[in-house]
């Protein structure tokens, strides 16, 4: 069975999700189209990178990924197929691969060069749906391009590490649906760089000294309510993703606030671990 994911910044008002559904139909009908997301901030490559990673490896080993952030081919932003990890990612040249790649390397890199077609201004609908049902019916990478070496890597994933060790540097790079603030420091950085240290992590005002494992790690349910924190209160945690996140326990985005509300976080903005 063909699996077909979309990855897009294009949402659902306007056509463009539709025509690209039907267009893979209309030249693979047995396709199994699956939407990751299509609601990714309009050209956040970070955002869609983040998305993209925690989703992948859910699907099985031979799905093909259409990313449509960003995705206007120029001589800076190559049309590509990357073969990774037994996924093929169909996308643009811009780093959105780069979560990826980073913990594994690519099996193969391929530019999209198909003869006698023009790119416009609509190229998922126009390029990468032909791309992915040709590798969907099990076509060679061969015939819809060449090798590639020049694959793009996005910079804003890498914490900086500090005063010889002693400060990790990172910044936020998504916020989820609940405002919940997911920042670029990874467990394994975190656990490498502490060895066993106590610890302030700062985010503007805010100030904490724990990270959980799970979002009610922050309850003591050894005392009694009135004792306990609870719903609104800061705390840290490692995510699903392996990465620092910084939430309001119970929160809603939508009345009271979240921790990017809450606690005035933005994307890109600094926060910081210091060893004791």
């Amino acid at each position: 069975m063909a699996i077909i994911t979309l990855t897009t910044d294009f949402g659902l008002k306007d056509h463009f999700v539709g025509a690209v559904k039907g267009t893979i139909l209309s030249n693979l009908p047995e396709a199994n189209i699956v939407d990751i997301s299509h609601a990714i901030g309009p050209f956040n490559i970070q955002e869609c990178a983040y998305i993209l990673k925690n989703a992948y490896r859910s699907f099985p080993a031979g799905t093909v990924h259409i990313v449509g952030v960003d995705s206007e081919i120029s001589p800076e932003n190559e049309h590509i197929v990357v073969l990774v990890d037994g996924h093929h990612f169909v996308s643009a040249n811009n780093g959105v691969i780069s979560l990826i790649t980073s913990e594994v390397k690519p099996e193969k890199v391929f530019e999209i060069q198909i003869p006698n077609v023009d790119s416009g201004s609509f190229p998922v609908l126009d390029i990468f749906t032909q791309v992915a049902c040709h590798i969907s019916r099990g076509g060679k990478l061969e015939v819809i391009g060449k090798p590639f070496q020049a694959l793009k890597e996005l910079k804003d994933f890498e914490p900086r590490i500090l005063n010889e060790g002693r400060t990790i540097s990172g910044n936020v790079i998504y916020i989820d649906n609940y405002g919940n603030v997911v920042t670029n420091i990874q467990r394994s950085l975190f656990e490498a760089y502490r060895s066993g240290r106590n610890f302030e992590m700062v985010a503007r005002t805010t100030k904490l000294n724990t990270i959980h494992k799970s979002y009610n790690g922050i309850v003591n349910y050894d005392l009694d309510r009135q004792q306990r924190k609870g719903p609104g209160d800061a705390l840290a945690l490692f995510n699903s993703a392996g990465y620092i996140e910084l939430a309001i326990y119970k929160s809603d985005l939508s009345s009271v606030g979240g921790a990017s509300s809450l606690l005035g976080l933005n994307y890109r903005d600094t926060v910081t671990i210091n060893f004791i």
